[in-house]
This record gives C-alpha cells, structure tokens and sequence, in this order.
C-alpha cells in the first residue's frame, strides 16, 4: 500500500485526525506505531458503540501496528466527567477489577491477541507519590480545565465541579506519557483528554502523540449515543438471535452508517451495495448482510446461518399469515418503546402486558425473539411483529 492509501484506511469513517503531517512522520519512520485507546471499565459489558474503536484499532493492527488497549482501572474510580452535568459517583476497586475481566475477556473478539498489549493505568498511578500527583497537577490551570466544554457548562450553571474531576483528564494525559503514544483513539467527546496527551508528553520531552477521533456511535433509535442505560444498544454478548434482531430493526437511513463504522467490507463494496439499492435492490438484503457479518465476528460462523435460516423460513417460505394487517403506530420524539409500540399496533392490552410478553419469550420482530424490555425502535423503521404463535402485525412507526 501506498503512505497515501494507509492513511485513506486509518481515516475512514473519523472525525479528525490531528495532525496529519505529523502522521505521515511517524507511517515514514517504518516501524510499528504504538496505538492506545483507553477504555474505563464502567459497565460489565461492551455494546458495538465500543467496537467503533476497536475496529479501528484492528484496521491498525492489520497494517502492521501496536496495540494498547488501555483499561483505566484507575480512572475509573474517579469517574469520566466527560459530557456530564453532575459528578459521576466513583467504582470501587472490586466493581472495576470484576468490569476488566469482562473486558478483558470481550476485546479478542475484535482484536488480534497477537498484535495486542492489554495495559492497566493502575500499573503506573498506583506508584505516584502524593508528591507526583501534585506535579502533574501543576502542569495546567483552572482555567484550562474550564476550556472544557462540560466543565464549563457546569461552572456558568452554578452546578458543582469536585477537584478530583479535574484530575481525569490529567491522568489520561499522562498515560500517553507512560506508554509513549504515538497516536491516540477517542470519541469526539474525548478531544479534550486527548489533546492534553499531547501537552503532557511535549511536557516530558516526548514526540507528541497524534489523535484521531471517532463518531459516538448512535443506537437502534438513531438518535441517541449507543446506551445500555438507554436501551438503545446491541450487545457484543447478546446472542445471535437478538443481535440479528436489533440489527434487522435499524431504520434504512441508519444501515450505512452502521455498515461504515461497524463493518470490515471494503468501502468500494458499500459504495456498490448503495448504488444497487438507489437502484432498486431492497435495503433488507443489506442489513442481512451486516447482521450476518457481525453474529459471525461476535460468536461464528455457524450461527450466523442458523439465524438466517430462521429468518429466511418464516419471510420468505411462506410462514406469515397472508391476512396479516398493515398498522401505523406514532413515536415520540422519534422513537418508541416495545411495550409502546405492541400497545399502539394493538397486539397487547397494555404496556404492563407487552412487557410481561418480552418477559416470557413471546414477543418477535423480524422473526426474531426479543428480551429487551427497553428495545427503542426509530421512526421510519418498518417490522413484522408478533406476540405469541397468532397475533401478527406489519408495522409502521410513523
């Protein structure tokens, strides 16, 4: 490949890379580049909005790259304040320490174990002396730290600001130092933190690292940022049956942008898929395939074709009821719950009732049973459901 070739792949589907001469610096010296990208262990489980990275990272790894696939195991007792309007209550030891096994035991699902360092910043703050903490803090100023676009949201809004809020970006700064980054992956959201990695290893007499951010994922409403608080995710755990089904739920507009971020085909091959679709070929055969690709990536191969016959058997032999009826139902703010929308297409008595239906197996979409009680569908989406083996509904969320 060509510098300029290796660079479209490093770009494809970011936001910025800073700065992209001093890239091309570091892709000539032709040695591996030492990649980190830190992840707090918040939540036991990483959802596909995660993988936007990852991705990104194995992209790397496949051009001849060094992974650190960084766990803030010490960051994350002291809470992301990143996009928060209120101190985030801190983890234990032990929450975090049980959330990076997990981690741990999730990211080679994505990465190559081979061409990956898994590190942990407590390796290096566990360390530092009161003394050193003080250094480090003594490298920015409160008004720096009020750049911030979250901070500085909450000091107009007389909403509080802990002092050790400030110290986060400042410890992810320094892992860059500790780890001699040469280039760092984030979300947009993380620029801030970011950049102050390069300011602290110019700090050390180091190469400043460079930064490339990526977009936050939206989730299955094609609104918000991919949340499990939300419901609004795929899992990487989930299992084949339910990632198919969410996969199958994204509104057609959301299937590129998925296929961009998430996807491994070649951007050639989702140029041609778009074309073919603008002429004519139906966007479900599209989302087939990427569902099909990510079941294969998250558990295999085999169970990636056992969906899709299932799938295949109830849509396209015959299995449907051909008196099934066309209904219309109304989201809000541009989406809709599962037990909102089985109510509204009235195939339940109430919410309560659509939710204990989730609750027991009976409910389906596409052909596909559905768990999750906190399911958010888009406006515009269009899906098949069904509620035990007789109540059937093509339903439109308008």
């Amino acid at each position: 490949m060509t510098q300029q070739d290796t660079l479209g792949l490093i770009k494809r589907g970011c936001t910025e890379l800073l700065l992209e001469s001093e890239l091309k610096q570091k892709l000539a010296l032709n040695r591996p580049l030492r990649i980190k990208a830190g992840f707090d262990p918040t939540a036991p489980d990483l959802h596909l909005g995660h993988t936007v990275l990852l991705n990104k990272m194995r992209q790397l790894q496949e051009l001849g790259h060094h992974a650190l696939f960084l766990i803030g195991d010490f960051t994350g007792m002291i809470g992301d304040p990143t996009g928060k309007n209120t101190t985030r209550p801190p983890l234990t030891r032990e929450q975090v320490l049980q959330n990076a096994q997990s981690y741990r035991d999730q990211v080679f699902k994505v990465l190559d174990p081979a061409k990956t360092e898994i590190v942990f910043n407590s390796t290096w703050m566990d360390q530092f002396s009161a003394v050193d903490l003080i250094k480090l803090a003594s490298t920015h100023t409160v008004a720096q730290m009020l750049e911030r676009d979250d901070f500085d949201k909450r000091y107009k809004g007389n909403l509080p600001i802990a002092i050790h809020e400030f110290l986060y970006p400042l410890v992810q700064g320094y892992d860059s130092v500790a780890l001699k980054a040469d280039l760092e992956l984030g979300g947009t959201d993380q620029k801030f933190n970011l950049l102050m990695g390069r300011e602290l290893q110019k700090h050390h007499g180091q190469p400043a690292q460079c930064v490339l951010t990526m977009p936050l994922l939206e989730g299955l409403d094609g609104v918000n940022k991919m949340s499990k608080s939300l419901g609004n995710y795929v899992g990487i755990t989930d299992s084949p049956q339910e990632m198919f089904g969410k996969l199958m739920s994204v509104s057609d507009k959301l299937m590129w942008r998925y296929l961009e971020l998430l996807s491994f085909e070649p951007m050639s091959t989702i140029t041609a898929w778009r074309t073919e679709t603008e002429q004519g070929r139906n966007p479900r055969d599209i989302k087939v395939l990427l569902a099909q690709e990510l079941v294969t990536r998250f558990h295999n191969r085999s169970a990636a074709e056992q969906v899709l016959i299932e799938f295949e058997a109830r849509f396209k032999q015959g299995v449907l009821p051909e008196d099934m009826p066309e209904i219309n139902v109304v989201s809000t703010n541009g989406t809709i719950g599962i037990a909102q929308l089985l109510k509204q297409a009235g195939l339940v008595e109430s919410t309560s009732d659509a939710l204990r239906m989730v609750t027991q197996g009976a409910v389906k979409l596409d052909g596909i049973r559905i768990d999750d009680k906190g399911l958010q569908l888009q406006s515009g989406v269009v899906v098949i459901a069904q509620v035990g083996k007789r109540k059937f509904g093509r339903v439109t969320v308008s």
